[in-house]
């Protein structure tokens, strides 16, 4: 097998400049409602920069306009933190939380852009995706943020955490809906369990912590590896400035998940909880293609396996199964639904450990069962699809998926604009070069506050 960095080759090549393209090729009709920016964030290192592992990647952000169904501009830069030019994470008076990769996510919070990174604060953008610096909170946030913090629908507020593989090991923090972060809690009983992301419902917080933990021993820069020692579990807390104190632990079997679909109370009380997961085996394939060792799978990701909990709070019991057998990871939804039962979810199917099946971009009927793929091509891999949902929508999938795919064959990169009841193509807006692969991002609306 090849030693050379899976994560900088094929999809996944960096790409060497930062442009700005206007007046963008379009093929078919812009919806006018999509009247905005999708902002994407992904691991981009500099040229004859190999980083140790996938996710120290310096991150690039891309942001293409769509307003009045045309596509005015794209334009990708990175985000100019003290790690971009090298600075260490670790320094002799402990972690530099400034000194980010801020790759992984990018969002917009009371009019502020932020790129986010699970390890660090997140770094503030402009609008035309130039690094502000560091954002604390104004001082307030003493923590690293996950990179996938929660925006509750009906409050406007955006629940977050940040998680340490030394304690306090987990902190939950909430900001209002004007930005400003009006609550802080230790969460007791918490381990250095890698804690990735997170659920919100209506009236609960779930943490999810897996068999992957905190390991010195990890020489990849990333110090977290596979443990059959570390309990598996779900950690279930009242939302409320006294919910902390009252979070309750209940085990699982063994696994690990990144990304939560979604969570919701039931109307039996109980907590349906969904994401992808893997066993000891996909993590282990998983992680060999992160840090570029042998015995990889031919995928970033590997057996990962969408799989529900439904934990039932007053018999303090879980039950589990997975839910569907296709690969697949980066699901999301429509965030009107997020925190409530949502009948459909939207994922990236990708080949099987053995590099069998294609790419795709899935939808999920949970009501039914079924799920519909829409194929991309040969040698074409969609991102994360982005949901934004249609004027005067009725129904859940009333709406828009946007997706940026990678194309070999043509070293090219689109825009699609997909038809998100039936997952027909509606537009097509072409890149000026061929964007890497990359991690999650976020549709900003121009009734989002954020600088256009």
């Amino acid at each position: 097998m090849t030693t050379s960095k899976p994560y900088l080759t094929g999809h996944f090549t960096p790409v060497v400049e930062e442009v700005t393209a206007t007046d963008l090729t379009v093929e078919g009709a812009i919806p006018p409602e999509l009247s905005g920016r999708l902002l994407r964030n992904g691991h981009n290192p500099k040229p004859g920069i190999t980083p140790t592992h996938w996710f120290k990647g310096s991150g690039m952000v891309h942001g293409i306009r769509l307003r009045a169904g045309r596509a005015e501009w794209y334009r990708n830069r990175w985000v100019h933190t003290p790690a971009l030019d090298g600075a260490p994470y670790m320094t002799d008076k402990g972690p530099d939380l400034t000194a980010s990769a801020a790759g992984t996510h990018v969002i917009e919070h009371a009019g502020r852009l932020l790129a986010l990174c699970e390890a660090n604060l997140p770094f503030e953008l402009t609008g035309d995706l130039d690094t502000v610096g560091a954002y604390d909170f104004d001082g307030t946030l003493r923590t690293a943020m996950t990179a996938h913090p929660k925006e509750d629908p009906v409050t406007g507020e955006l629940h977050f955490f940040g998680s340490s593989p030394v304690p306090p090991y987990l902190t939950y923090h909430v900001a209002d809906v004007k930005g400003a972060l009006v609550h802080s809690a230790e969460v007791p009983g918490a381990s250095a369990a890698l804690k990735h992301d997170f659920a919100l419902t209506r009236h609960h917080i779930v943490f999810v912590e897996g068999n992957v933990t905190f390991d010195p021993a990890e020489r990849s820069g990333i110090p977290y590896g596979w443990s059959d020692q570390q309990p598996s579990r779900i950690g279930v807390m009242p939302r409320g400035t006294d919910g902390a104190r009252h979070i309750r632990w209940f085990s699982i079997e063994p696994g690990n998940m990144l990304h939560v679909s979604n969570a919701y109370e039931d109307g039996q009380g109980r907590i349906i909880l969904e994401g992808p997961t893997v066993d000891r085996e996909g993590f282990r394939l998983s992680w060999n293609w992160w840090t570029g060792a042998p015995g990889r799978g031919t995928e970033p990701v590997a057996r990962s396996y969408t799989r529900r909990w439904t934990i039932d709070l007053t018999a303090a019991t879980v039950d589990e199964h997975i839910v569907d057998d296709l690969p697949v990871e980066f699901p999301t939804l429509n965030e009107d639904y997020l925190g409530a039962e949502n009948r459909y979810q939207y994922a990236i199917a990708f080949p099987d450990e053995n590099g069998l099946g294609g790419y795709g971009l899935v939808k999920y009927d949970r009501t039914t069962g079924a799920r519909r793929i829409h194929q991309v091509g040969d040698a074409r891999l969609p991102s994360e699809a982005v949901f934004v949902p249609a004027a005067g929508a009725t129904n859940e999938d009333d709406g828009y998926l946007l997706t940026v795919v990678s194309d070999l064959k043509q070293d090219a990169s689109q825009l699609l604009v997909l038809d998100a009841t039936g997952l027909d193509r509606i537009a097509t807006v072409h890149l000026p070069h061929r964007v890497a692969a990359g991690l999650h991002g976020s549709w900003i609306p121009d009734t989002a506050h954020s600088t256009a």
